[in-house]
């Protein structure tokens, strides 16, 4: 019997650009197979929780096969902490589960409610790219469905151009049904933490350029409405897991306690226009002032360190129902002052971000369309109504192209297809994989069809 479809309207989680899809919910592998074959003559994508920014996991008029109902834990190696799983298992999952043992993810973007299907088709990285590099890096391998039905178990080694065409491609080649991941060995569950408040953006690159290689994880909060002698000026927390000596005496009897529930829930209406100018520029400052100056050694939460924002249920709500759009780009090192103008730029129109995050990359992987490569990496959230918006992000996608740098695919939601050839330049190699797996065009997604993929 048929898995069914019911008809629902899809966003990314930036609420922007919604479309109707054919959604089903398959309960295993072989109804997924089924899905693909039914599909042929109107085309799938897969979806997972829906944490891409953008239109990546929708599929206007035509079927998305959401994963999340496959969420096994098939398998599990305690020595030397390989996982496989279902595509449909969240790195929450996997956090509560092998937490307990002395094992944390590989790598964990800002929220922990992505599959790991999906931490793979957008080659997620995190605060620790510098020293651990992207998700597909611990992959150690994953079964693909094919548009001929076929299940692929593809490793690095043996079909490196469809393992790494997969790795960042946005669910273009297949859908990933079961992936073996290598989880990272850790003494506790809390991470000890340094913060430097630093007074302009030279401060801030020099510390973040001084001081990666003493954490495995990095990251700056960056005032992006400051000006003046002020401009760039932001909090830079940095850390590595904690060992059980360094847990205060109450806690080392559970050193690997997990709590990963949110706090509060987001209401389901907030006004349009509450992120503005004026609020960001106050919570910017209160943000700025209450941090400190220099702490070391801090015990901090997994929750409080990687995943703020999952204290909150569907936080995304607060931009209203306009949505916001998220920016992220990577430049070489050497072009700092990208960075600088951008922030020039942000600041001189009053665009109001909030959550703006500067990283430094380390050295990419072979991923076709992986987005990470050595260098700065800016991410900003802006309301989708913000004035002269469309204005301000074409003036950084010039500077950004200018640079030889890229957008990240699972967050853009508006750059012309031909912007697509300078900031990918294995773009080509990307489309003739996809021509070679997929020679019908099965696989595809809003976001393909407006870049060319």
């Amino acid at each position: 019997m048929p898995t069914a479809t019911r008809p629902v309207r899809l966003t990314g989680w930036g609420m922007t650009e919604p479309t109707m899809a054919q959604v089903a919910d398959p309960a295993d592998a072989d109804e997924v197979a089924g899905l693909v074959k039914d599909a042929r003559n109107r085309g799938v994508i897969a979806r997972g929780l829906g944490r891409s920014y953008n239109n990546a996991a929708q599929n206007g008029g035509r079927v998305v096969v959401r994963t999340t109902a496959m969420r096994d834990v098939l398998s599990f190696d305690p020595a030397s902490g390989e996982v496989t799983c279902e595509a449909g298992v969240s790195l929450e999952q996997l956090m509560t589960g092998f937490l307990p043992a002395g094992w944390f993810v590989p790598v964990s973007p800002g929220t922990r409610q992505v599959t790991v299907g999906g931490a793979i088709a957008s080659d997620v990285h995190g605060k620790n790219h510098h020293s651990a590099g992207s998700f597909a890096r611990h992959v150690t391998s994953f079964d693909l469905l094919t548009a001929d039905g076929a299940v692929r178990t593809v490793t690095p080694e043996s079909e490196p151009e469809l393992f790494w065409g997969t790795a960042g491609g946005m669910g273009l080649t297949g859908i990933i049904l079961r992936a073996t991941i290598r989880l990272k060995r850790v003494e506790t569950s809390r991470i000890l933490v340094d913060t430097v408040r630093t007074a302009d953006i030279d401060e801030t690159m020099a510390h973040l350029s001084a001081s990666d290689a003493n954490y495995d994880y990095t990251v700056a909060w960056t005032d992006c409405l400051a000006t003046g002698g002020s401009l760039g000026r932001s909090v830079i927390t940095s850390g590595n897991f904690a060992t059980v000596g360094d847990l205060r005496y109450r806690d080392r009897g559970k050193p690997l306690a997990f709590s990963p529930s949110a706090l509060v829930g987001a209401p389901p209406v907030f006004p349009s226009g509450l992120i503005n100018a004026r609020t960001v520029a106050l919570l910017n400052e209160v943000w700025y002032r209450k941090a400190p100056r220099r702490r070391t050694g801090e015990i901090q939460t997994i929750g409080t360190f990687f995943h703020p924002l999952d204290g909150i249920r569907n936080w995304n709500r607060v931009y209203g129902p306009a949505g916001f759009r998220q920016y992220q780009y990577v430049v070489p090192f050497g072009s700092e002052d990208v960075v600088r103008r951008s922030l020039e730029r942000i600041s001189a129109l009053r665009a109001p971000s909030f959550v703006t995050v500067l990283k430094r990359f380390g050295e990419g992987d072979p991923g076709m369309l992986s987005f990470p490569m050595p260098g700065w990496t800016l991410a900003l959230d802006f309301p989708a109504r913000t004035p002269w918006l469309s204005r301000l992000l074409a003036e950084l996608d010039e500077l950004v192209l200018g640079a030889g740098g890229r957008l990240y695919l699972a967050k853009d939601s508006r750059i012309p297809p031909e912007m697509m050839e300078p900031m990918y330049p294995r773009l080509a190699d990307f489309r003739r994989l996809r021509a070679k797996v997929d020679p019908e065009g099965v696989f595809g997604s809003d976001l393909s069809r407006r870049l060319h993929l």
